[in-house]
Formats: C-alpha cells, sequence, structure tokens
C-alpha cells in the first residue's frame, strides 16, 4: 500500500483540459472555408509566379549555368556572356542606403504621430503620411532627378573629402578637398537613389510602426508615468519594446519594396555592368531597372535571361520576407515590456 492510499486514500483522477472549440455553424465553417481558399490561392498565385519565371529563365540558366550566372558582371545575352553580379550587388546596395535613412526616419515619425503630437494634429499628420505612401514612383524618381540631385552633391563631397577612407565612400578620381572636382562624378549614384528610394518607403513602414505603437497598453503607460518617468522614458521602455515587432516587420516590409523599386531607380542611375561599391560614385544599376531598361528590345534568349534575372529578383524578396516573418515570430512584440 502506498503512503498516499495508506493516508489519504487513492488521488483522485485530474480533470483533463479540454481545449475550446468554436460551435460548429454554418457561418464558422463558411468562415473557415473562406480563410483557407483565400490562402490556398495567395500560396497558388506565389507558386505560379515563381513556377513562370522559372520555365521561362530555363533556356538561359541551362546555356550559361547558374554558378556563372551569378557570379558574372557582364550582360551580353546575344552572345552569351551575361550575369546578375552587378546588378544584385547594385540592388542590395541601393536598398540598404534606402532602409539606412527610412527606418531612422519613420520610427521617429510614427512615434511623433502615436506618443508626442497634440491629438487634433494627429489625423493630419497620419493622412499627410498615407498620402505619401500613394504618390507614384515615378514622381520619385523625377523629383529625385530634376531637384534632389543638384541639392545632395554638396553632401556626397562632404561625406567623400571627410569619410573617403572608408571604402564605400571613396570616390575614384577625386582628391579630399579638391575645390575643382567635377560635379559629375557624384550624379546618378547609388546614395541619391538610395534616398529617393528611402523616402518611398519611409510611408509604408511609418504606417506599420504607427499602428503598433498605437496599441502599446495605456494602464504600462500610465505605470510609468506614475513611477516617474518623463515621456522618452516612457517610450523607451514600454512603448519600443512593445513595438519591436512592429519595427522588424516595418523595416523589412520596406527592404522588399526597396529591392524591386523600378521606375525611380531606372530613372536616376547611370547603368553600369561592372561591380560597384562606392555608394557616392556614379554609375550604378539594380535587377528592376536591368529588366525595364532592356525589356523592349530584348530578343528570345535575351529574354529569357532577363526572366532568370526576374527569377533571382523574385528568390531573394521571398527570403527577405521569411526572414522577416521568423524575426517577427521569434520577438517578444506584445508580450511584454521592459517597464
Amino acid at each position: 500500500m502506498s503512503a498516499q492510499e495508506g493516508f489519504g486514500g487513492p488521488e483522485p483522477a485530474r480533470p483533463v483540459p479540454k481545449r475550446p472549440q468554436a460551435a460548429g455553424g454554418l457561418s464558422d465553417r463558411i468562415f473557415r472555408f473562406q480563410l483557407t481558399a483565400t490562402g490556398v490561392v495567395v500560396l497558388g498565385i506565389m507558386a505560379a509566379v515563381g513556377l513562370f519565371l522559372l520555365l521561362r529563365a530555363g533556356q538561359a540558366l541551362r546555356t550559361r549555368g547558374v554558378w556563372a550566372f551569378l557570379t558574372t558582371a557582364q550582360w551580353q545575352p546575344d552572345v552569351h556572356n551575361f550575369g546578375i553580379a552587378a546588378v544584385l550587388t547594385g540592388t542590395l546596395l541601393i536598398a540598404v542606403v534606402a532602409v539606412t535613412i527610412s527606418v531612422p526616419l519613420a520610427v521617429g515619425t510614427a512615434l511623433f504621430i502615436s506618443d508626442v503630437a497634440p491629438r487634433p494634429l494627429r489625423r493630419t499628420l497620419v493622412t499627410m503620411v498615407d498620402l505619401m505612401a500613394a504618390v507614384p514612383s515615378v514622381v520619385y524618381g523625377l523629383w529625385g532627378l530634376f531637384f534632389l540631385q543638384q541639392h545632395v552633391i554638396g553632401l556626397s563631397r562632404w561625406l567623400s573629402d571627410w569619410f573617403g577612407w572608408i571604402p564605400f565612400l571613396k570616390v575614384d578620381g577625386t582628391q579630399p578637398g579638391e575645390p575643382l572636382a567635377s560635379d559629375s562624378v557624384y550624379t546618378a549614384s547609388t546614395f541619391v537613389a538610395g534616398i529617393v528610394v528611402a523616402l518611398m518607403v519611409a510611408p509604408i513602414q511609418c504606417s506599420v510602426m504607427r499602428e503598433v505603437f498605437a496599441q502599446a497598453p495605456a494602464g504600462e503607460r500610465e505605470g510609468a508615468y506614475a513611477l516617474g518617468a518623463t515621456r522618452w522614458g516612457m517610450i523607451r521602455a514600454v512603448v519600443l519594446p512593445y513595438g519591436k515587432g512592429g519595427i522588424i516587420g516595418g523595416t523589412m516590409l520596406g527592404l522588399g519594396r526597396a529591392l524591386g523599386e523600378t521606375i525611380a531607380v531606372y530613372l536616376i542611375i547611370s547603368p553600369v555592368f561592372t561591380i560597384q561599391p562606392h555608394i557616392l560614385q556614379t554609375g550604378s544599376n539594380s535587377v528592376s531597372s536591368l529588366i525595364a531598361l532592356h525589356y523592349g528590345d530584348a530578343s528570345t534568349f535575351g529574354m529569357s535571361a532577363l526572366m532568370a534575372a526576374g527569377l533571382a529578383l523574385f528568390l531573394l524578396t521571398l527570403a527577405v520576407n521569411f526572414t522577416a516573418s521568423s524575426i517577427v515570430a521569434r520577438s517578444r512584440s506584445g508580450a511584454q515590456s521592459e517597464a
């Protein structure tokens, strides 16, 4: 006889908790079917796009080889000498410059709207930010080409003069402090294109972050103030930890948009088919602008090569989105704060 049976009798069986289930009404079944069908349709469209690009790119990839396609900088498909090493590098550099500029701008704007701006002003600011996201990319491209670029040359020259010892800020053919250096070496650069793309993706990032910041628990905000925190202390201890997932998600969403931007980049950059790591120097390229530039006059084989470039951009964008989903899922957004 066990001790439990001798002194307290047999231990009563503990009830097994049951998972709550919704009522199986007709409306619930229809709603579940609609959600499932929507998810399947989205995945089907994504798979169809990838399969289409793969089939159309098959001729070029079989002829050139995947490794040579990824490591060759030249683009001469008619003589079977082509690859995306240069355009893929330019795409990544433009996107990195854009995200580097847009994320602080988006975070600051979102925090100002959600926690600092007077309530009557918030609706106006939200409307203005949303309208910026609706401006066509060609408008941003024309504005960057004819207005922004001439005002950014001075900043590019200053960065090159003082920080040219950093490899990616160096400009070939110039010396620090040289007053007679031509402005043309700073135009149509990765830096200018990155600034324009940053202004395009910042409203989208700001919208995502603003919605998350606004959902920070009011009780924790008031508790931070009650403990003597300043407004910045409350934001640092409550809003930012709560909105960590929103910041990451908005950043990755903007990165995906920056990787695929076409018209604005096409209007600004001066296409080169060499790996160009100097972001302040004239000459850059991107996968999307390459497709826009050569689509109209491409031969049958050249079209297959362009489809291969589009497939690479498609896979890169998918990798960015899946990485963002994984990071957001592991973040502490909404679970707790450090207040």
